[in-house]
């Protein structure tokens, strides 16, 4: 099914990763930054961090300033990147508009496992990355069936 991150504060490293695994992202504009601060503390980025970046974060300029340097996007900058998709004035409108997208979204009654597969076919090099493999043809199949 969607998922729908509300950032209402800092979201850095893990958490701004967290953040990007979500289908939608929206952040609260008067606090709060994503950072990657791995390059600023001397840390390799994992391999699997590095395909979330790369399938979240597409463009090139973007995922250059997030990842070697270790740029705090605010929610407006993050919003112009397209890594956010919606910016919200406080942290209580972040949660609510949150919300109110996450039931519009589950109002679609769309089929779980179909979605999933969907998404898994859009980023495949950053779900292979944690160990989430491709399905087969069998299961390709089972979704159709019960359409056919």
């Amino acid at each position: 099914m969607p998922t729908v991150a509300a950032v209402t504060g800092h979201a850095s490293a893990a958490g701004f990763l967290l953040a990007l695994c979500h289908d939608y992202r929206l952040m609260r504009a008067d606090r709060g930054v994503l950072y990657m601060s791995e390059v600023d503390i001397g840390l390799p980025l994992p391999p699997y961090f590095v395909a979330v970046l790369r399938a979240k974060i597409t463009a090139a300029h973007a995922l250059r300033d997030v990842t070697l340097r270790g740029r705090k996007l605010k929610a407006a900058e993050a919003k112009e990147m397209g890594i956010v998709d919606v910016v919200c004035p406080t942290a209580a409108e972040t949660a609510a508009e949150a919300i109110k997208l996450a039931e519009q979204l589950a109002a679609r009654k769309w089929n779980g496992s179909v979605y999933s597969s969907i998404r898994i076919s859009m980023f495949p090099d950053a779900c292979r990355s944690v160990g989430i493999g491709e399905e087969s043809d069998e299961e390709k199949r089972k979704h159709f069936a019960s359409r056919l």
